[in-house]
C-alpha cells in the first residue's frame, strides 16, 4: 500500500470532533499521528454516553469515528518536564493540531507566535469556535452553536413555520475537518518546497456561513430563508411523500426540458404539453408553485417508495429515498464503494464505520485501526526520544506522563 503521507509526523492536542477527525484522515493516509491527552483524558473518550452508545476499551465507536488511526501519549503540559517533553515532541513534527483555546495555548508556550519563533518550519493548524478578531474569538465553540445555530443552518434550512431540524451530532464538525485536512495538506506543499511553517485555521462559524453559499448570495435578491416546499420555485426539485408514508427527493433541475418526460413517470398523461404548467417561468411568474407542487404531491402518493425510485431510475431522472442509517448499513453504493466498513472490534461485535471520501488511486482502501486505551503508547514514544525505562517510570512516578489507563 502507497501511503500518501508516509514520513509526516503530526502531534495532536485535540479533543471532541472537528479537530481529531482531522488528524485520524492524515493517519489514514500514513501520517504518524500522536495524540497528547492530559492526565484527566480526551472527554471524547466519552461521548458514548451523549451518543447513546457503548463505550469501553473493548468497544469505543463513539471515539473511534475521531481518532482511529492514532498513537496515545498522556502528558501533563502544565509541568516544566512536560513542556520539555512536549517541545521535543514538536521538534521534528510537520503539523500541530490542536482545538485548544488560543488564551490557554499561550499559558503553556504553545501559541502560534511561541511555536514559530522556536520551530519556524512547524505547521500550526487550529480548529476555532469563531474567527480570530471578532469579540467571540476566544469563546468556546461548538458544532451546535457556532456552525449549526450562529452560522445560519438551523434557521436557514428548516421548513418555514416549523421546528429547526435536529440533524446528528457533528454534522458540522465533520465539515470543519475536511476543510482543515485540506489546509494543512496546502501548508505541508509549502513547507516542503520552501521549508517554512504556517498558520492555518478554520472555524466552525465560517465554514457553515461558506457551506450555505448560495443562500448567502440569494439572499440579497429578495429570497427569503427559511423557504417552505410548498412554495419551491422549481417544484421537480422538492421533497415528497409516498403511498406508504416515506419521504423522496427528486431532482430534475432542467424543468423545461424534463416536464412532459416527468408527467409521463407520474401517469399525468393529461398534463402533457399543459401550457399551464410546463414552463417554469409561467410557474413562478404566475405563482402556480404551491398549485403544481399539490398535484405532484397527490401523484407521489399513490405509489410506495421502491416503485417511484425504480420507475425514475429506468427513465434515468434524478430520484433517491430519503434514507435512515439502519437502510444505509445495507446500501450496496456505500458497502461497494467503501463508503462504510464492517470492523470487528476488541468486543467481538462487528460495527460499520464511515471511511474518509478522499481516495488515492496508489493507496487504495486505507487501514482503519481502531483506537486504544489511553496512554497505551506513553512508554514507546518517550523510548524513542531517548528516554529510558527507568526515566520513564520516574517521570510517572512525578506525574509528568501517564501509562495506559482505562476507562
Amino acid at each position: 500500500m502507497n501511503n500518501i503521507l508516509e514520513g509526516v509526523k503530526v502531534i495532536d492536542m485535540t479533543t471532541f470532533l472537528a479537530a481529531p477527525t482531522v488528524a485520524r484522515v492524515l493517519g489514514e493516509w500514513g501520517a504518524d499521528v500522536i495524540k497528547i491527552e492530559s492526565p484527566k483524558g480526551d472527554p471524547g473518550r466519552t461521548q458514548g454516553a451523549v451518543f447513546n452508545m457503548h463505550y469501553a476499551d473493548d468497544e469505543n465507536l463513539g471515539f473511534d469515528i475521531s481518532n482511529m488511526n492514532k498513537r496515545f501519549v498522556t502528558l501533563n503540559t502544565k509541568s516544566s518536564q512536560g513542556q520539555e517533553i512536549m517541545s521535543q515532541l514538536l521538534g521534528d513534527a510537520n503539523v500541530f493540531l490542536t482545538n485548544i483555546r488560543t488564551k490557554s495555548l499561550a499559558k503553556m508556550g504553545l501559541d502560534y507566535e511561541t511555536l514559530h519563533q522556536k520551530f519556524p518550519e512547524l505547521i500550526f493548524a487550529q480548529v476555532l469556535g469563531y474567527g480570530e478578531n471578532g469579540d467571540k474569538s476566544d469563546a468556546a465553540g461548538f458544532d451546535a452553536t457556532c456552525y449549526m445555530a450562529r452560522g445560519g443552518i438551523l434557521g436557514t434550512t428548516m421548513e418555514k413555520d416549523e421546528t429547526p431540524m435536529n440533524p446528528s451530532n457533528g454534522y458540522g464538525d465533520f465539515q470543519v475537518s475536511m476543510c482543515l485536512v485540506a489546509g494543512i495538506c496546502g501548508a505541508l506543499i509549502k513547507q516542503f518546497n520552501r521549508g517554512e511553517g504556517e498558520k492555518v485555521t478554520v472555524s466552525l462559524h465560517h465554514a457553515a456561513i461558506f457551506m450555505q453559499n448560495v443562500a448567502m448570495v440569494s439572499a440579497q435578491y429578495g429570497n427569503e430563508y427559511p423557504k417552505t416546499r410548498k412554495a419551491i420555485a422549481n417544484p421537480f426539485n422538492n421533497t415528497y411523500k409516498t403511498k406508504d408514508n416515506r419521504w423522496l427527493v427528486m431532482c430534475v433541475p432542467v424543468y423545461d426540458r424534463d416536464y412532459n418526460k416527468v408527467m409521463t413517470v407520474l401517469g399525468r398523461r393529461d398534463l402533457v404539453d399543459d401550457p399551464k404548467y410546463n414552463q417554469i417561468d409561467n410557474v413562478n411568474q404566475q405563482q402556480l408553485n404551491q398549485e403544481f407542487i399539490d398535484i405532484l404531491g397527490n401523484a407521489f402518493k399513490k405509489h410506495d417508495l421502491n416503485y417511484w425510485v425504480k420507475a425514475f431510475s429506468e427513465n434515468d431522472l434524478p430520484l433517491e429515498a430519503c434514507l435512515t442509517p439502519n437502510e444505509i448499513y445495507k446500501d450496496e453504493e456505500a458497502l461497494k464503494n467503501d463508503e462504510l466498513r464492517q470492523m470487528k472490534f476488541p468486543s467481538g461485535n462487528r460495527r460499520f464505520i464511515p471511511t474518509n471520501p478522499i481516495r488515492f488511486a496508489s493507496q487504495g482502501q486505507p487501514n482503519l485501526n481502531v483506537s486504544k486505551a489511553q496512554g497505551t503508547d506513553t512508554s514507546q514514544v518517550l523510548q524513542e526520544l531517548g528516554y529510558t525505562k527507568g526515566e520513564i517510570a520516574q517521570l510517572y512516578q512525578d506525574g509528568v506522563v501517564g501509562l495506559k489507563s482505562h476507562i
